[in-house]
């Protein structure tokens, strides 16, 4: 066998061995199942009611306010305009109230757009402010019709609302919100990977670090060179994360099969749904989580999957030389800080290009360029795949990812040789820059 599979091998069986290892393995779909679940409840909380007061000298707003009351509604809304604005206002002080809206009475509708106030203790959320503000503005604009002797009636029957009715060239009917669908996976993928590459990064440094620290080192570059020792640790710590990714891809393939069958889908990539079945389904729940998980099954899972493991291999390799080269060069994790920033700064550029512009144009030019730079298109191109991306340009940007790895990989080693027996000097980007020459 040779040394760089035995340095394999040891980084493999000593990560996998490691009782966090496999307890995070099995532990963290649930935790993350548990706390979706808990943030699910918190959302569902009903919130305090919140009693606001109305002292409306015109008479015309208060009942609009009022008619917005419901049983279990987040405000409560009382006419209090027979009460003194004094009054009012010492009650907000004592807390009675949890705002009081004020509106004077004016000589003509125009001066009373920008003569209402709100009084609170504290600020108001921008949706109460917004919704206070279309009631009032309604009410005057319905005012205004009326005053110019315009047939309101005949006005709102005349206002339109468009369903726009969505189906696919086939012939088949498609759903709303799909797009948005297929960006949270392809950002969940994106976002694992980012996780992927900085937690096993780092996993890689601090063996590193832990290694020189300890002088462990000293031995171990007596019979194996520094460039061997750096791969082996990269592609041993690599192949661990992998293992755990799979362990989470059948857990959560699992999961899915099983909200499959609680809801009587057929899965698989021809799963589909008779046109007249999913209209008249729409109305109801079980059927509208027929059609979007028959969705789900329609998107490219193997294409989606294939290219995590890719893009994560590819990803993990570029990024866990620099880490390995940054634990070789200084002594502890305090001194690693500086250097970190320009490795991290890439992975988040490429997260919110991800949220921000592939969302938007998955086939732009933005998108497109960013998928191909080797230091984004593990997280961007990964965003794009699952709304469909040619061939070619996944061979490019794999083929640009791994020749890059190659390269960085002759640079990091220049700087693993030097750095791994360098012992109590904090290094600077000039003195890593002459290591290259070496």
């Amino acid at each position: 066998m040779s040394i760089i599979s035995l340095i394999i091998k040891r980084e493999f069986i000593a990560k996998v061995r490691n009782k966090s290892f496999v307890v995070m393995t099995f532990l963290s779909p649930l935790l993350f199942v548990a706390i979706a679940g808990f943030i699910g409840y918190l959302s569902s909380m009903k919130a305090e009611t919140k009693r606001i007061a109305i002292h409306d000298e015109t008479g015309l707003f208060a009942d609009d306010f009022v008619k917005q009351n419901k049983k279990d509604g987040e405000y409560r809304y009382l006419d209090l305009s027979e009460i003194d604005t004094k009054s009012l206002k010492d009650s907000i002080v004592k807390e009675n109230f949890t705002g009081l809206i004020i509106i004077p009475k004016t000589s003509n509708l125009k001066d009373l757009e920008s003569r209402i106030d709100f009084i609170s203790n504290n600020s108001p959320s921008i949706a109460f402010i917004e919704n206070t503000q279309d009631v009032i503005a309604d009410k005057i604009t319905k005012l205004n019709f009326e005053e110019a002797k315009l047939d309101t009636l005949a006005i709102q029957k005349a206002h339109a609302e468009v369903n726009i009715h969505l189906a696919k060239a086939s012939g088949e009917e498609s759903l709303k919100g799909l797009n948005e669908i297929k960006i949270g996976i392809g950002g969940a993928f994106g976002y694992l990977i980012m996780m992927f590459i900085i937690i096993y990064g780092n996993m890689v440094m601090r063996s590193v670090i832990e290694e020189k620290t300890n002088r462990i080192i000293e031995i171990i570059i007596s019979s194996v060179k520094p460039f061997q020792l750096m791969i082996g640790k990269i592609v041993g710590t690599s192949l661990a994360g992998l293992l755990q990714f799979i362990i989470w891809a059948i857990i959560g393939l699992g999961l899915m099969f099983a909200a499959s069958a609680f809801f009587g889908v057929n899965v698989g990539p021809t799963a589909k749904i008779p046109p007249g079945l999913m209209h008249s389904a729409q109305q109801e729940f079980s059927g509208t989580a027929q059609m979007y998980i028959s969705e789900l099954w329609n998107l490219p899972i193997a294409s989606i999957i294939i290219g995590f493991v890719v893009y994560f291999i590819g990803g993990y390799f570029l990024y866990s030389s620099f880490y390995a080269a940054i634990g070789a060069a200084v002594d502890n994790q305090t001194d690693s800080q500086q250097f970190l920033l320009p490795i991290i700064m890439p992975l988040i550029l490429s997260v919110y290009i991800g949220f921000f512009t592939v969302v938007n144009d998955p086939h732009g030019t933005v998108a497109i360029v960013f998928s191909m730079i080797p230091l984004t298109s593990p997280i961007v191109m990964l965003m794009r795949i699952p709304f469909g991306v040619p061939w070619w340009q996944i061979a490019i940007s794999v083929s640009l990812l791994f020749a890059t790895f190659f390269l960085v990989v002759w640079f990091a080693a220049k700087i693993y040789r030097v750095g791994i027996l360098m012992y109590g000097k904090k290094p600077t980007w000039k003195e890593l820059y002459r290591w290259l020459k070496y």
